[in-house]
C-alpha cells in the first residue's frame, strides 16, 4: 500500500526528509495490525528529532568522533554527532548525598540483602512458543497438583516420575537459592509463597513448575553506606534523563517542523 501521497513532506528548519528514508525507518516502529500509518507518523518523528539534533551538532562545530560500542562495532558518523552533542550540552545536577541519605531513611525496608530459599520444584517442560505443547504441560502440571494436594509427602516420588529437570534425583530439591539464581518468574512465585506451601503451576520459558518452599531467609536491611554508590548512581541517571529531555524539548521548541507533530515525544531522544 503506497502512502506516500497521502502524507505531506516533511521538513526540519527548511531541510526535507524524504518519503524513502521515512518509509525506511518505519519498519523499526511497529504498529497496530491495518493501521501502518502510526508507523510512518512514528518514523517521521524520530527522524525529524534525530535531524534538529544534527543541526544543532553541526551549527556548533562539533567533528563527528566515533567510539566503540561493541567489541568490532563503531558509531557511525551520526550517532558520534548525536553523542557528543549530548555529552556537551547536558550538565545534570549532581546528586546530594543528604536527600539520598533521606531516600533511605524514609525507606530502608526497600534496601534489603537478596533474600535466600530453599525450594524444590517438579518440572512439565514446554517450548516457548509451542502453545500446545504448554496446554498439556499445564493439564499434566494440574492433575499432579491434584494428588500433591492429597499426599503432600509424596513431592519426592513425584518429582522422581515426573519432573523434566536433573533435580528429579533429589526429589526434585535444588537446594539453597538467592536472587539472580533462577528464572524471574520463578523467583517471583518463590517472594510469594508461604513455607512448606506447594504451588499453583507456575509458568517460566521453560514450561509449567510445581514449587514447594521449604524455608526462607529474609534478606537483613543494608547499612546506607552499602547502598549509597548504587543510589547515587540510579539518580545520576534520573538528573541526566530529566536534563536532557528538557535540552531536547528547547531545541524542538524553537525548530521550524513541518509535516508531522513533535508535540508528543519533543523531549523523546
Amino acid at each position: 500500500m503506497d502512502m506516500k501521497p497521502l502524507l505531506p513532506p516533511v521538513t526540519v528548519n527548511g531541510v526535507t526528509i524524504s518519503a524513502e528514508r521515512i518509509a525506511a525507518e518505519a519498519q523499526n516502529h511497529p504498529a497496530p495490525k491495518g493501521k501502518p500509518g502510526l508507523a510512518w507518523k512514528a518514523a517521521a518523528r524520530a527522524l525529524a528529532l534525530r535531524e534538529i539534533l544534527l543541526q544543532e551538532a553541526r551549527a556548533r562545530g562539533l567533528d563527528p568522533d566515533p567510539v566503540e560500542v561493541a567489541p568490532g562495532q563503531w558509531e557511525v558518523e551520526e550517532e558520534a554527532l548525536i553523542r557528543q552533542l549530548l555529552d556537551g550540552a547536558i550538565d545534570p545536577e549532581t546528586p546530594d548525598e543528604g536527600a539520598l541519605r533521606a531516600l533511605y531513611e524514609a525507606h530502608p525496608e526497600r534496601f534489603r540483602a537478596p533474600s535466600l530459599f530453599e525450594a524444590a520444584h517438579i518440572l512439565f517442560p514446554a517450548a516457548a512458543g509451542d502453545l500446545a505443547a504448554r496446554a498439556i504441560a499445564r493439564d499434566a502440571a494440574m492433575q499432579i497438583l491434584a494428588e500433591l494436594r492429597k499426599s503432600p509427602r509424596s513431592f519426592a516420588k513425584l518429582a522422581a516420575q515426573h519432573s523434566a529437570c536433573s533435580s528429579r534425583e533429589n526429589g526434585g530439591i535444588l537446594g539453597q537459592l538467592s536472587s539472580g539464581d533462577t528464572v524471574p518468574e520463578f523467583e517471583a512465585a518463590l517472594a510469594t509463597m508461604e513455607e512448606g506451601a506447594i504451588s499453583e503451576p507456575v509458568e517460566s520459558r521453560y514450561g509449567f513448575h510445581l514449587i514447594r518452599l521449604d524455608a526462607r531467609a529474609r534478606g537483613e536491611v543494608l547499612p546506607f553506606e552499602a547502598v549509597l554508590p548504587h543510589l547515587r548512581e540510579a539518580r545520576e541517571k534520573a538528573a541526566w534523563v530529566a536534563a536532557s529531555r528538557a535540552f531536547i524539548a528547547g531545541l524542538v521548541a524553537r525548530a521550524d517542523v513541518s509535516g508531522v507533530s513533535l508535540a508528543e515525544q519533543g523531549a523523546d531522544a
